[in-house]
């Protein structure tokens, strides 16, 4: 009885104690957030926009007037460094986007990606100098196999599950990123897209592949499902440990949207000089699966 009565003593104290605590939101200065990134086999490409107001309504017009335009920004291979050109794209609504790649003009200092090489990025805007590295590691992850089966549980009757077989090498330390393509439709990364290998290291496992996600949409209630007559394009991407440790506090930051019972976090970018983002290399390979109607 007397620890009932400790309990409910406790209970009163606590109740008791409730403070309203008011925090005073300032607005932060607007800082450079840098998207940048090298393939094997692809040219490089730099996406530089401005931080926008948490608290802003978002707009088409206020998104397509947070490009930087008129940075300097240089890549470096070790041995070649290129300037990058800005170019535009024309998007649906008559907005266009803006990206730095490869100097047509100037292709003496052009080059591509490769495996096992290390790159450096350099970006003066605004008088400020931002810095950042990134490797593309070897192809170390392959897939190999990839088949499709029946759904178990189907939502639709069209609806069909896509399995993968992947091999993880011995030795800590390989990490990938993957991405799916349906059809005609872009490469879309998965909702969970990073993998290391603490727990799979040196193992051949089979796994459920999930379909990719389009971050611009609202989050889906429940997980896109592949479908007969779908022809799907697998992209698994090597990338090195800066790399994985950016994408998956993202995606953690990203999934806690809304959510008041999420730990903090914070996003671990590469970018030098207080800049938000990263720049990240991609060892990459592709594999395409048709199935049919």
């Amino acid at each position: 009885m007397k620890k009932y009565a400790f309990l409910i003593f406790i209970l009163v104290s606590l109740l008791g104690c409730e403070k309203d605590i008011n925090f005073n939101l300032k607005n932060a200065p607007d800082v450079l957030v840098v998207d940048a990134s090298i393939e094997n086999g692809r040219p490089p490409e730099v996406m530089l926009t401005q931080s926008l107001d948490f608290f802003n309504t978002l707009t088409a017009e206020q998104l397509a007037n947070s490009f930087v335009h008129n940075a300097v920004v240089t890549i470096s291979n070790g041995i070649t460094t290129h300037q990058l050109k800005e170019y535009s794209i024309t998007l649906p609504g008559g907005y266009k986007a803006f990206s730095y790649s490869i100097d047509s003009s100037n292709l003496a200092t052009a080059f591509l990606g490769q495996i096992n090489t290390h790159y450096s990025l350099h970006i003066n805007s605004n008088g400020k100098d931002y810095k950042a590295t990134t490797f593309i590691p070897a192809l170390a992850k392959k897939l190999d196999s990839i088949w499709w089966t029946t759904s178990p549980f189907p939502k639709e009757a069209d609806d069909v599950t896509v399995m993968i077989q992947v091999t993880d090498p011995p030795g800590l330390g390989n990490y990938i990123r993957y991405f799916t393509k349906i059809n005609n439709e872009p490469f879309l990364p998965g909702s969970n897209s990073v993998v290391d290998d603490q727990v799979i290291n040196n193992t051949t496992y089979r796994v459920q592949l999930e379909p990719g996600v389009d971050r611009n949409l609202p989050i889906p209630k429940e997980n896109p499902s592949f479908k007969k007559g779908d022809v799907v394009t697998l992209r698994i991407c090597n990338i090195d440990k800066d790399a994985y440790n950016f994408f998956s506090t993202w995606e953690f930051a990203f999934q806690s949207i809304g959510n008041p019972f999420s730990q903090p976090n914070k996003v671990l970018g590469n970018i030098s000089n207080g800049a938000l983002g990263a720049f990240y290399g991609y060892g990459a390979t592709y594999k395409t699966l048709v199935i049919p109607k």
